[in-house]
């Protein structure tokens, strides 16, 4: 089959299949599942029969339930994880859990992103889609206040100060 040819069959069925899955599924996933049967009809443009608009319901058809099952899986990983409690602080950690409690929510979730899974502010910004300069200006002032709020109002953990006349280390 050539490209021509194939064109011409994606202009007959394109409408008809778009209009099957908006039927059944909102427009985005109908939109995701049309480009995999499209993309089956690609793979499979030489088993193609004469009368393609059937046969395209029926790969659009397990295409469907393929998304569906999809979805499912989804929403059962996220109960299952929605019903974990998230893991305990130990004895240790029981001032910086009280100091995380007492920020805004924004706060504490910034600082884990932060903190706990290693983000750079503009791996930040694309988790909060802000720019990279408001994502560090955030960070500077979430951590300034957990700092007041553990009572720590000299440098943050690791730092010292430099006496004068010293020079930082490199």
């Amino acid at each position: 089959m050539t490209p021509a040819e194939f064109e011409a069959v994606v202009a007959e069925v394109w409408i008809p299949v778009q209009r099957y899955l908006r039927r059944r599924l909102d427009a985005a996933t109908a939109d995701d599942v049309l480009s995999d049967v499209l993309l089956v009809m690609w793979r499979r443009r030489a088993e193609l029969p004469d009368e393609p608009l059937p046969w395209c319901y029926g790969v659009a058809r397990r295409c469907m339930a393929n998304a569906l099952r999809g979805d499912q899986r989804r929403l059962r990983l996220v109960d299952r994880i929605a019903a974990q409690a998230p893991p305990a602080l130990t004895g240790e950690d029981d001032a910086l859990a009280e100091a995380l409690s007492s920020l805004a929510e924004a706060d504490r979730e910034l600082l884990r992103l932060w903190a706990w899974e290693g983000l750079a502010p503009r791996e930040l910004a694309a988790v909060l889609d802000i720019t990279p300069n408001a994502a560090s200006i955030r960070l500077h002032r979430a951590t300034k206040r957990l700092r007041t709020a553990l009572g720590k109002t000299r440098g943050g953990a690791g730092h010292r100060r430099l006496r004068q006349g010293e020079e930082a280390p490199r």
